[in-house]
């Protein structure tokens, strides 16, 4: 039976209306769950939910000792409530982080790209560092698991920039985040500029090295350029040391065999010898040399990675964009905030402790416990007590509870017989002390985040060198270090030019794909085409070559209105693809007399007769004009017509010769025998 969609009836919604609202309903659901509880880290403490309960229930594990990753799994799927796989991938990525838990086995390896070993071989604890900042139970806030039997924390009450320092990854739906690691000790001595009111710059950091160019890292949210770090043996060898961020040593490899059945790279052998620190080394073959293999690597291959990092994260609650520096800065005043709340606690708890020094002092020494002899019940005896205890009440921090009391009535006669009152002085001096040690770091907070931070770098700043070099370099462009391995040929009979049209030597070059050619027509146009297998031009071409800025053309070209002829000179001219442009303006009789390339080219022209005239030729020297704009009309030749030119160099072309020898095609030039 048909049934309309999402209609609506005098108010009643037909089925097809229903499950349509059902479908929004349950998919709006399932995308919020998926950022909220899979994909996107929190801001508060940089972790995903199932990195979260990881990190939970190795607190709840610790006793110092490795405990089996497959137990660890195992005792978080108590707070997660999805499969091991999930648990199990999460933990080795967090391990192999290197900051917040300590490994014992094989975790992979993220140079080679190695899977771990499987979860009952391997073992794994809470690093020390993770002990000291990931954990505060006082300040936590807690909320019942999936299944209402364990509590797990909403957010961890983390004291370093955990999202910066690992970074993070993540897919969700309509939405996704890409987070740069960053270096541990620069980005502390980045939140001490903060606490200081300076400004601070902070930049990615990779454990897999390589060099960065973070010209465009616009505070998280721009464009980065990564590099491998390769040596230059020799002329023939060439060894990778270090590998861009988001490559491993198999990718890379992979990638450079692609460029190589590409036709793009030229090698004899490529070895990866990967352990400990990476070391791939490629052998040249003869003619191939090292400088300009490394160019083409960085072309054609992942030894350079374009990334584009996105810092999507969850900020009370939903996800938002911020930037490298809003992250950070709200990441210092939660320590900030963290800290003045755990001194508070260590505050209040000094004076509880003082508090009932003072009570235990009172009563004891006052022998207060006397005035209960006589009471006959218990109610009697803490009224007794509390009574007595009144005169004192100006010596103490609070009032006197009923709890105090009791505890005042738990004390056995033994330790009131042996006490000491000089030693119950000095621990109330000593708790006192450290009272107003607290309230002193309390009145300049600023100073004692200060200290923190500056003790946990003493303390693990060695452990975490930076890796990767920030420095500038321009981009590879492939035409420039692609390999000429196609002959372009050209066939004036059939107007076809391209890779597959076969030619003479004379009538062809060779190029590279990304090579772009310039053909230049008798009647004075020109223009840039890429290359392809065979391409109509028509047979009129007098220049067809690869295009090349150093190129300088000298040319003679009649004006078909003067009816006389000119020449002029230029260097490669700017162009955009398939637009046609013109030498000179366009008539019917307008065309190319001579065209060559080079410096030191001459020419001899000889005019039509003339009844008066005295000379008839002309020797014209190149080198003796200027050269000019492409557009330029040139210079005049004598004030008669042409009759013909002839060349007197060896070859009406001059060209450089190399190993990457540029070989234009260039048409006979034109012999005039009459005007």
């Amino acid at each position: 039976m048909d049934t309309e969609i999402n209609s609506e009836d005098d108010g009643i919604i037909t089925p097809g209306g229903e499950l349509h609202r059902l479908f929004d309903e349950n998919f709006l659901e399932y995308t919020s769950y998926v950022i909220k509880e899979r994909a996107i880290p929190h801001l508060g403490d940089g972790l995903k939910p199932v990195q979260r309960r990881i990190m939970q229930t190795l607190k709840n594990m610790d006793d110092g000792r490795f405990n089996k990753v497959a137990n660890v799994v195992g005792e978080t799927m108590k707070l997660h409530p999805h499969g091991d796989a999930s648990i199990f991938a999460a933990l080795v990525n967090l391990a192999n982080k290197g900051y917040l838990i300590d490994r014992q086995g094989n975790f992979g390896n993220i140079l080679t790209g190695d899977n771990a070993s499987a979860p009952r071989y391997i073992e794994c604890r809470l690093s020390p560092l993770a002990r000291e900042v990931i954990f505060d139970k006082d300040i936590t806030e807690y909320v019942d698991s999936y299944d209402g039997r364990m509590q797990e924390p909403v957010v961890l009450p983390a004291k370093i920039p955990l999202l910066l320092m690992q970074g993070a990854d993540g897919i969700a739906v309509g939405m996704a985040t890409k987070i740069m690691p960053h270096n541990f000790v620069e980005l502390l001595e980045a939140q001490k500029h903060i606490l200081r009111g300076e400004p601070f710059t902070i930049y990615p950091d990779f454990f897999k090295g390589g060099m960065l160019d973070v010209s465009n890292y616009n505070k998280g949210n721009g464009r980065l350029k990564c590099r491998a770090r390769i040596e230059e043996v020799n002329d023939k060898t060439i060894v990778i040391r270090e590998i861009p961020y988001p490559t491993t040593t198999s990718s890379l490899v992979e990638s450079i065999e692609k460029a190589v059945r590409g036709g793009k790279l030229k090698i004899i052998s490529i070895n990866d010898y990967t352990a400990e620190e990476v070391e791939i080394e490629i052998n040249l073959p003869r003619g191939i040399y090292a400088k300009d293999t490394i160019s083409a690597l960085y072309a054609f291959t992942d030894c350079e990675v374009s990334i584009s990092p996105n810092l999507t994260v969850i900020q009370d609650d939903r996800p938002a964009t911020l930037n490298v520096d809003e992250i950070l800065r709200y990441n210092t005043e939660k320590l900030l905030a963290d800290l003045e709340r755990d001194l508070r606690i260590e505050l209040e708890r000094l004076r509880e402790k003082l508090h009932a020094h003072l009570l235990e002092q009172i009563f004891i020494e006052e022998r207060l416990y006397k005035k209960i002899e006589n009471c006959k019940t218990f109610e009697k005896v803490v009224t007794t007590v509390n009574d007595s205890l009144l005169p004192f009440v100006d010596q103490l921090f609070r009032e006197i509870t009923r709890d105090d009391i009791i505890r005042l009535l738990e004390i056995k006669i033994k330790r009131i017989s042996r006490y000491d009152i000089e030693q119950k002085r000095r621990e109330i001096e000593e708790v006192k002390s450290k009272a107003a040690k607290v309230e002193k770091h309390l009145a300049d907070m600023v100073k004692y985040t200060i200290a923190f931070i500056n003790a946990l770098l003493k303390k693990y700043g060695g452990n975490y060198p930076r890796c990767t070099e920030l420095t500038t370099f321009h981009e590879v462009e492939a035409r420039q270090v692609a390999i000429s391995n196609l002959t372009c040929g050209y066939d004036r009979q059939s107007g076809f030019l391209g890779y597959q049209v076969k030619a003479t030597a004379e009538n062809s070059f060779v190029c590279s794909e990304y090579d772009r050619i310039l053909l230049i027509v008798k009647d004075g146009s020109y223009r840039i085409i890429n290359g392809g297998n065979k391409i109509f031009v028509g047979s009129e071409l007098m220049f067809w070559g690869k295009v090349d800025n150093e190129l300088l053309f000298n040319i003679i070209y009649r004006n078909g209105a003067e009816r006389l002829s000119y020449v002029k000179r230029f260097k490669m001219p700017k162009f955009i693809l398939e637009k046609e442009y013109r030498l000179f303006p366009a008539h019917k009789k307008s065309r190319i007399q001579y065209l060559s390339l080079g410096q030191d080219a001459r020419v001899k022209a000889y005019f039509v007769p003339g009844k008066r005239a005295k000379v008839n030729s002309l020797e014209i020297i190149f080198n003796d004009y200027l050269i000019k704009g492409v557009s330029a009309k040139g210079r005049k030749i004598g004030s008669r017509a042409l009759r013909r030119l002839v060349p007197l160099a060896d070859k009406p072309v001059a060209v450089e010769e190399g190993p990457n020898d540029l070989l234009p095609g260039i048409a006979d030039s034109p012999i005039e025998k009459k005007e």
